[in-house]
């Protein structure tokens, strides 16, 4: 069996995920847009190390239980190590996602950065689907990789000087089309809910903004520079050859290419643990409810 590459990205999934909401949007997004009121239990596609149960659990109502499903080995022995030693009632299941077949037992079915990586998106949202009871709901964290990507602001430089929203654009379509995997997923999902019949559907954006001040304290600034060069800002990209032989295969001319070498190498030499930087990530959080027939 070859080795699941995210079983060797928990470090980057742990170091990660924490810039992506603040609690009390979540808490937000609990009680006044979805209003769970009462203990539902959860199924979360593509779990990793558990990373949703984490954030939401803590803000759902007493009682509510967590099923997460991942076809990482690594990342299931992680969950349940992490979830071993809380009091939440969580379980976890080690499968294809695939190939896991539910009881249609379910109140919301989620998903977290994982739909972009799957060249079926539809038909995985339509196995979400049907584990949610009626009136449950589906509800997507999903990125927009070109919203990302706008949402950027390096001081003292002009952002098209590192960020190439132009050549990036194509690049993210051109491998949609190469790969059928897509990171702009996340704005086409409210569309995709619809189409597969659910009812009251909406999307929200994930709302933080991380700003790293020079005037914040060390600490706290040194955890937010490495977490933001582990999410991949300002990293030196590999041998200029290399990057542009990638580049390339991906369908991009030789002049974009070096454009876009360029805009990364400036990028790794700009950014550093001295720079004034606000970055929020974008992600879109997409949601319906489930309508039996």
């Amino acid at each position: 069996m070859s080795e699941y590459y995210w079983d060797n990205k928990i470090d980057y999934l742990r170091s990660t995920r924490w810039l992506y909401y603040n609690d009390d949007y979540l808490e937000f997004l609990i009680q006044k847009v979805w209003k769970i009121n009462k203990p539902v239990e959860i199924v979360d596609y593509g779990c990793g190390f558990g990373y949703l149960g984490l954030k939401l659990l803590p803000l759902l109502p007493n009682g509510s239980t967590y099923t997460g499903i991942d076809k990482g080995m690594e990342l299931i022995k992680q969950a349940n190590e992490i979830f071993s030693k809380l009091s939440y009632n969580a379980e976890f299941i080690e499968c294809a996602i695939e190939k896991v077949e539910l009881e249609k037992k379910y109140d919301i079915a989620v998903s977290h950065a994982f739909l972009l990586h799957m060249p079926n998106p539809k038909s995985i949202l339509q196995k979400m689907l049907d584990c949610v009871q009626d009136n449950g709901m589906v509800i997507c964290f999903e990125p927009h990789w070109i919203g990302n990507m706008a949402n950027y602001y390096l001081d003292g430089i002009e952002q098209s000087d590192v960020i190439r929203l132009g050549i990036l654009q194509e690049l993210y379509e051109r491998d949609h089309k190469r790969t059928a995997k897509d990171g702009n997923i996340g704005i086409q999902i409210p569309i995709m809910l619809t189409q597969l019949g659910l009812r009251n559907v909406g999307c929200r954006v994930s709302d933080k903004v991380n700003f790293l001040d020079q005037n914040m304290d060390t600490e706290s600034k040194n955890m937010l520079y490495s977490s933001l060069k582990e999410e991949g800002l300002g990293q030196e990209p590999n041998d200029i050859s290399e990057v542009l032989k990638n580049l390339l295969a991906r369908g991009l001319n030789e002049m974009e290419a070096q454009k876009q070498y360029e805009a990364e190498a400036t990028f790794s030499k700009e950014f550093s643990d001295k720079s004034w930087l606000v970055y929020a990530p974008n992600m879109k959080i997409s949601f319906g409810t489930v309508i039996g027939n």
